[in-house]
């Protein structure tokens, strides 16, 4: 049985509020604008799209603990809830803010359940403020684990890793990767420094401002045979044992995106007057805002069920998950539509703050499947 409120305390508050405020400080939408959108020209036209981030804030990230919350206290984490890591996701996404947090959590989340010695260097850097991503997708964009873009070789005491990761998240921003590679074993996993002699990162160009996003290219890539996080016959299961948590973390990222468009596209509505009257006097203004908050308000009660069953009943995570996913992608793409419209002309423009959010959500939306692909995937465990 749940826990009352699933299980979202006074600690989980604590944590909320307090990121909130700071969040309030250093990520205001102007900065946010000034940091990723001060130039159209420079995002989306240059050789190299930028991977922009405050270093200064994601230091002060690191120093409240943020990159240490799921970490195990074996590792000098602080272990806390999931949900509370769903809290503080929400308050990112709320914020659009560009940093390695969520992927740094992704990546976290899989090295916890490797639950090997190899494991421990790794998550105590992740606490000293190390950026990491997975690198696990194959060119074809495929999420299902067995489906890696690189093999991997023993040779010795080492292990030769080839082959491309492809849609790796936040990539310049990382110190690490955790890489899944096919072996004669199965698939493995790894740790392999982004420095490393051999990987290559090839920026991609997307629409997300907030995000960068590149192809990692590993060209007869050496590394010491006790790198391994996850040997080739338990590297499938232990990503499938950490997407519960990705999923739920990455829609709580979404529900607080979709409440700034919420809130935002409100608050315009009151304010621009069409006909001697606030646009939110008629009906086909306030119907479309009423039906965000409603989508919004299931989004998270998904959200929070699935984090808390990650909490206390995991086997009923990643069906709770699954459903987060899949109702945070369609209330995305519906916010976004509907922030976009109700800002009339100008939400169309590069000069309004809605195309941030607007591009963020869209990327989010494909990122560990949409909601079809969770539905489908609903439909296998049911």
């Amino acid at each position: 049985m749940q826990p009352k409120d699933y299980g979202f305390g006074e600690d989980e508050r604590i944590l909320r509020d307090s990121a909130r405020r700071f969040l309030d400080e250093v990520a205001s939408i102007d900065k946010v604008r000034k940091l990723v959108a001060a130039d159209h020209g420079e995002a989306y036209e240059s050789a190299t799209p930028p991977a922009r981030y405050d270093g200064q804030v994601w230091q002060k990230m690191v120093d409240l603990g943020w990159t240490a919350l799921a970490v195990p206290e074996s590792a000098g984490g602080v272990a806390m809830k999931c949900v509370a890591v769903a809290a503080l996701a929400e308050e990112i996404g709320r914020r659009a803010l560009p940093s390695p947090l969520l992927s740094t959590l992704f990546s976290t989340f899989v090295l916890r359940e490797a639950e090997a010695a190899a494991a421990r260097p790794w998550l105590e850097k992740i606490v000293g403020g190390a950026g990491a991503a997975l690198a696990i997708t194959n060119e074809e964009g495929s999420w299902e684990p067995a489906r890696t873009g690189l093999r991997a070789q023993a040779k010795g005491d080492q292990i030769v890793l080839d082959g491309t990761a492809h849609f790796v998240q936040d990539a310049r921003k990382a110190s690490f990767f955790v890489v899944s590679a096919a072996s004669d074993g199965g698939v493995a996993l790894y740790a392999v420094a982004a420095e490393h002699p051999g990987v290559t990162i090839h920026p991609d160009h997307i629409v997300d401002l907030t995000r960068d996003q590149a192809r990692v290219a590993f060209d007869r890539v050496s590394i010491p045979a006790a790198a391994q996080i996850a040997p080739g016959e338990t590297g499938v299961a232990v990503l499938r044992s950490a997407l519960p948590a990705m999923l739920t973390v990455l829609a709580a990222d979404m529900t607080g995106a979709a409440e700034w468009q919420l809130q935002t596209t409100t608050a315009y509505a009151k304010v621009r007057h069409q006909f001697d009257h606030p646009l939110g006097f008629f009906q086909a203004v306030k119907h479309p805002i009423v039906n965000m908050m409603v989508a919004i308000d299931e989004t998270r009660s998904l959200v929070y069920n699935a984090a808390c069953a990650i909490d206390g009943e995991p086997e009923l995570a990643l069906r709770y998950a699954r459903m987060a996913k899949s109702s945070a992608s369609d209330t995305a793409a519906f916010c976004s539509g509907r922030s976009v419209q109700l800002h009339g002309g100008i939400g169309f423009t590069w000069e309004c703050d809605v195309q941030i959010y607007f591009k963020r959500q869209r990327h989010s939306q494909m990122l560990l499947g949409d909601g079809v692909y969770q539905r489908e995937k609903l439909a296998e465990l049911l």
